[in-house]
């Protein structure tokens, strides 16, 4: 098994703050669409990495109880920590040391009310 999560999906409300939000903090571009009554924002992927989307729709409610994504900080999560606050979300565990090995986390709550975590190995 190459990865144990294939697909990961973040809950909106306001679908367009939202994708502004992951967009200037992430750097990236997201692909907009809507299937089946839910607006969705894909995140870039080259086929090869897991990857998700940040979703609108009747059965997505955000929140900060529940399982916590880990999305990937690039070399140093501080440079995406540092823009969270700028952009309306608020940092509520600062770029920590797990170990040596393991690298860095931090945690933030984004626009829409999610739990989210970034992690990198600097």
């Amino acid at each position: 098994m190459e990865n144990l999560i294939s697909w990961f999906e973040i809950p909106a409300t306001d679908f367009n703050r939202a994708v502004s939000f992951y967009k200037a903090i992430l750097g990236l571009e997201i692909k907009q669409t809507e299937m089946f009554g839910t607006k969705m924002g894909f995140f870039p992927t080259d086929g090869t990495n897991v990857s998700g989307a940040i979703v609108q729709g009747d059965d997505y409610l955000p929140s900060t109880d529940g399982v916590v994504a880990y999305l990937n900080g690039g070399s140093d999560l501080a440079i995406v920590l540092n823009k969270v606050e700028n952009n309306n979300g608020r940092v509520i565990v600062p770029k920590t040391q797990i170990s040596p090995e393991m690298g860095y986390f931090g945690m933030f709550i984004d626009t829409e009310g999610n739990k989210m975590a970034i992690h990198s190995i600097n």
